[in-house]
């Protein structure tokens, strides 16, 4: 329910704004955050590139910013692991996306393999 809500509230921010009603670019990138107290240690890990024992939000967001998908994982799993799940998720949602910005950890051979499995165009 509230992912529609999410999904008619963002469309009508880009009509209002003269975009297209659905994105065909999107951005995706991830922040390994620490949780609060009462979070269960399993859904926990060590990010030792952040040095921070918690989770790791992975986003979705499109060209205005505006939230399109978000995935939590512990921070401990690799960006580029966790991405190809997302993306495909994303595909199969969001069938008319071209485009994908990743950050940084995404690059490489998750590109290659979201242009030639997914048929996507990413940009690190």
């Amino acid at each position: 329910m509230l992912s529609h809500a999410n999904t008619a509230l963002r469309e009508h921010l880009r009509v209002n704004a003269g975009r297209c009603r659905a994105a065909v670019a999107v951005v995706v990138d991830s922040q390994s955050v620490k949780p609060a107290e009462t979070a269960a240690k399993l859904t926990r890990g060590y990010d030792a590139a952040k040095k921070i024992n918690g989770r790791k939000r992975h986003l979705v967001v499109d060209t205005r910013g505006l939230l399109m998908m978000v995935m939590v994982t512990p921070a401990n799993l690799s960006d580029r692991n966790t991405a190809r799940d997302l993306l495909v998720r994303l595909r199969l949602l969001r069938p008319q996306l071209t485009l994908i910005w990743a950050g940084f950890a995404c690059s490489g051979a998750l590109v290659e393999w979201a242009r030639h499995v997914l048929r996507l165009t990413s940009r690190p």
